[in-house]
């Protein structure tokens, strides 16, 4: 009971901060100036170097420590939440661990420490899709679940990211993997967009099409093959429209900026279907 409490004051706290940081920013912070940084160009589309998929992957999961990690770089210019000034940039605001007969949850909640209005609206998605559903758990679950969440976060040049995932298995259903990304310009102070990354970056859109649609549609192939062998067992496997809009830069959702500014681009399925299929491609 003490943990359930805890939890429901950290979503309460999170909601509390997001109204409190959206009506200061309204009536104090000024407009911030365009970034202008650029960075070097890359050839992400060489044809004689295969991406080992599942290698991608195994690497992206590594990642979920818990923390943030600014690599260095100065964080004195973003402006935290009053009252939690002396807190990090990104860090966890509640840990609940608690197994019972309904149960099982393992979740460290993040908050983004930074006072603007795309911080608010961070943080405000934070408890509609991850806290709100850990509530849900503790109060309605009627089938056994389970329920891990972790997150990181790392800032690259101004380009602060975050990046949770969330696993959940209910009951007999198949499990899901959820991933949110946040992208933030500590310096315009806005969320920013992948193809802003990608024009600040000098990478052509057309080359990193390429490869979202070359990378997708070999993971497509694989599932199918793996469908094709499974389906005397019943089982079944994400089967992936490569021809969906998503997968072309201009409506990526789900990106972030990585250890040594490695980018990555999301397409977690899990989202909004039951399974933990994903793809992710490495810029």
């Amino acid at each position: 009971m003490k943990k359930r409490n805890l939890l429901y004051i950290a979503i309460t706290t999170i909601c509390v901060i997001a109204i409190v940081a959206g009506v200061y920013y309204q009536v104090f912070l000024s407009n911030p100036s365009e970034n202008t940084e650029s960075d070097q160009n890359n050839n992400i589309n060489n044809e004689n170097n295969e991406v080992d998929l599942e290698k991608v992957k195994e690497e992206f999961n590594s990642l979920f420590n818990n923390t943030f990690d600014a690599q260095g770089y100065d964080t004195s210019s973003i402006e935290k939440y009053i009252g939690l000034e002396e807190k990090d940039v990104v860090y966890t605001t509640q840990t609940v661990e608690e197994e019972n007969e309904k149960y099982s949850l393992n979740i460290k909640l993040p908050v983004f420490n930074v006072r603007s209005e795309a911080g608010e609206e961070f943080n405000v998605t934070t408890q509609s899709i991850f806290a709100n559903k850990a509530g849900d758990i503790i109060n309605n679950s009627t089938i056994y679940t389970i329920y891990n969440l972790e997150y990181v976060a790392y800032l690259n040049e101004n380009i602060l990211s975050l990046v949770i995932k969330a696993t959940l298995k209910e009951g007999d259903s198949p499990q899901r993997i959820i991933v949110q990304t946040y992208n933030y310009d500590i310096e315009t102070k806005k969320k920013v967009t992948l193809n802003e990354i990608l024009e600040a970056r000098e990478i052509d859109k057309s080359e990193v099409n390429q490869k979202i649609e070359k990378q997708v549609t070999e993971a497509s192939k694989q599932a199918e093959a793996i469908a094709e062998a499974l389906a005397q067992t019943g089982q079944t496997i994400y089967k992936r429209d490569i021809n969906n809009a998503m997968y072309v830069t201009d409506n990526v959702n789900y990106f972030f900026v990585g250890p040594e500014g490695q980018l990555y681009i999301i397409y977690p399925y899990g989202n909004s279907n039951y399974t933990s299929e994903m793809d992710i491609i490495k810029i």
